[in-house]
């Protein structure tokens, strides 16, 4: 019964999206207006149509319907619940229909924008509807969660044990509204061009949901390298995966957007640099959707592999690509052009920040396709691994974060030489600062990641001056800034630190054996095995010894039965410095095991940052709240 509720739900959805799409084509031909209720009305039956659909596909799910193919392919009757729920967006039909569902509801947020005119709602609703049509009938023809399997099985195949973990309750959901999220900032650019007397509401409403959808997508990035981290076994928290770019390249292109819209709000305008960015950005995200559903670029997220699904994706992102920029080229005339008016200015140097972002995704972008490329060309095969993209970007970041020190000591449209003598005091006091705290911390130490300590250190210090030197009405503006540049060079700090100061060792175990390491050292204890709700494990039981303390880890090896397969659980002890990281390995003897132990320097201030970045976003929407709230008060007074 949910199975047909679930499609009736969704082929409403697609053909609601539909009608509301062509009505407002046909009445912009016709010159007339569409009214805002009916556009808004669409917008609600769609949003919970779609929403309905992916309650019925949950049910199915928790209900065991392995009737349906979908539930059958991603679920077992032994599954906990709460990844049977997770499940129903794990793969390839879920995520599709939760991509409709998030389109909804971003195209019904324009209500809360009481500012706003009529026709630029309209226009916005239609785009997003547009948008959320085409995945909609795209699901439904292509990817329908509620296909019946040819036969009826007894039980499902499972969830893939890599995705039996919290991090995928968490982890697609929020990449999803941020790459949907952009699709709104899409929107109101378009929104703009058809109708550039409202232009102003494009870089007001853009600015603010650009940076929610931001938000999204950092705190799903960060969520994907934890899970990555924990889950996988390997130590890692980057791999520079095919899918692991793609999420990159448009957290670039927004960040980049992002400065741009601060610049137009600064000068008063949009420029069109704005327009490009927000329509690659939101390229980028369902590039990304590509990536893992075509099996085209080898990644180990890629679960779905189904290469005529990819080549449909690809070509409903050609067409975007194509209406959005020929719309820009169309009403480029209508966008005003503003100029620099001193090159050392935070204007100058906003402008700076973003080539090099756009150095980075471009770099990020060619590393990942070239193989691709070449392959396609019949030139042989290549590959691309994480040397090239260290060895690029690292670059990158130090001249990144050069830009993040300077830029608090600069006026908007003026230089400061007149503050040279003190800004060069900062910056050496901090970089001697920063040489310190790391020389101290390292037997051995490496010439790139002295140089991260040193300009680190500057930039930290010249926004926490800037933020305790400013009156404290303009304190609380400046401090998403702040956090978020700050939370960047702790990343980039822990970045480096992690890649040149952490280490591994592999040791043969043996029931009481005792392994000494520089530093520290270990005692065996022995194996147990245990029995979870649809696996078993082996077990164990290592003593880990600093110094005076001694601390229990329990690493395991599972084994699902249903899916055939065996994971590594590891066993981690965290410290603010890094984190020790053992996991169990394979047999090796009669009673023993392989065991892999690893040092993961600064691992933890890599999410620290990242989370500190997030909290800039949670920041920054307060004052966006209230000055809502005080458009809306002048709004009523004049009239």
């Amino acid at each position: 019964m949910e199975a047909e509720l679930g499609l009736i739900c969704l082929i409403l959805a697609a053909v609601g999206s539909s009608f509301a799409v062509i009505l407002h084509a046909m009445n912009r031909l016709l010159s007339k207006q569409t009214p805002l209720a009916l556009m808004l009305g669409c917008g609600y039956l769609v949003a919970l149509s779609s929403a309905f659909s992916l309650l019925y596909l949950i049910l199915a799910f928790v209900a065991d319907d392995f009737a349906l193919a979908y539930v059958a392919s991603h679920s077992n009757s032994q599954l906990p619940v709460i990844f049977k729920i997770a499940a129903s967006w794990g793969g390839h039909q879920g995520s599709m229909l939760f991509w409709v569902v998030t389109l909804s509801l971003w195209a019904c947020l324009i209500r809360s924008r009481d500012e706003f005119s009529s026709q630029y709602k309209a226009d916005y609703i239609a785009v997003m509807l547009m948008l959320t049509a085409i995945f909609a009938w795209f699901t439904l023809l292509t990817s329908n969660p509620f296909e019946y399997a040819p036969s009826l099985a007894s039980d499902g195949r499972d969830l893939n044990p890599m995705l039996q973990d919290v991090g995928l309750i968490l982890h697609p959901p929020l990449l999803y509204l941020g790459y949907v999220g952009f699709a709104s900032i899409l929107a109101l650019g378009v929104a703009a061009l058809l109708q550039p007397s409202a232009i102003h509401h494009w870089f007001q409403a853009g600015r603010d949901w650009a940076m929610v959808a931001w938000g999204f997508l950092t705190l799903g990035i960060i969520v994907g390298s934890w899970w990555a981290y924990n889950e996988l076994g390997w130590g890692g928290w980057w791999f520079w995966d095919p899918v692991e770019n793609a999420s990159l390249l448009p957290w670039l292109t927004a960040t980049a957007l992002l400065h741009t819209l601060v610049q137009s709000k600064r000068q008063g305008g949009v420029n069109k640099s704005s327009y490009m960015l927000a329509f690659l950005t939101f390229g980028f995200s369902v590039l990304g959707t590509f990536i893992v559903r075509s099996g085209i670029l080898t990644s180990v997220h890629a679960f779905a592999v189904d290469p005529t699904k990819g080549i449909v994706l690809l070509l409903v992102m050609a067409f975007i690509f194509l209406l959005t920029f020929a719309l820009l080229i169309l009403k480029s005339d209508s966008i005003p052009a503003k100029g620099i008016t001193h090159w050392l200015s935070r204007q100058y140097l906003t402008l700076v920040a973003m080539g090099l972002l756009l150095i980075a995704t471009s770099t990020v972008f060619l590393g990942t396709f070239y193989p691709m490329i070449y392959e396609l060309l019949r030139l042989g095969s290549i590959s691309v691994g994480a040397p090239y993209f260290n060895t690029m970007i690292a670059p990158l970041s130090l001249l990144g974060l050069l830009a993040m020190g300077w830029g608090p000591l600069l006026k908007w449209q003026q230089g400061l030489f007149q503050r040279r003598k003190r800004v060069l005091t900062e910056f050496v006091v901090s970089a001697v600062l920063g040489a310190m705290l790391y020389l101290l911390q390292v037997q051995v130490w490496a010439s790139m990641t002295l140089l991260f300590w040193c300009v680190t250190t500057w930039v930290i210090v010249s926004h926490l001056r800037l933020l305790f030197v400013m009156p404290p009405t303009k304190r609380r503006q400046k401090l998403p800034m702040v956090l978020s540049h700050i939370g960047i060079a702790l990343v980039c700090l822990g970045a480096m630190m992690n890649a040149q100061h952490s280490f591994e060792r592999n040791v043969r175990v043996e029931p009481n054996s005792y392994h000494q390491f520089d530093g520290f050292s270990i005692r065996y204890q022995g194996i147990d095995w245990s029995i979870g709700p649809n696996y078993t494990a082996e077990r164990a039981s290592v003593s880990l010894i600093l110094a005076d303390r001694q601390f229990q880890l329990l690493p395991e090896r599972r084994h699902y039965p249903v899916r055939v397969m065996n994971m590594t659980e590891p066993a981690i002890k965290s410290f603010w410095h890094g984190d020790y990281y053992l996991t169990l390995g394979e047999k090796v003897g009669l009673k023993a095991y392989a065991l892999k132990i690893q040092y993961r320097a600064y691992i933890w201030w890599i999410w620290l940052g990242g989370l500190m970045v997030v909290a800039a976003v949670f920041t920054a929407l307060q004052p966006v709240q209230q000055r809502v709230k005080v458009e809306r008060y002048c709004e009523q007074q004049s009239y």
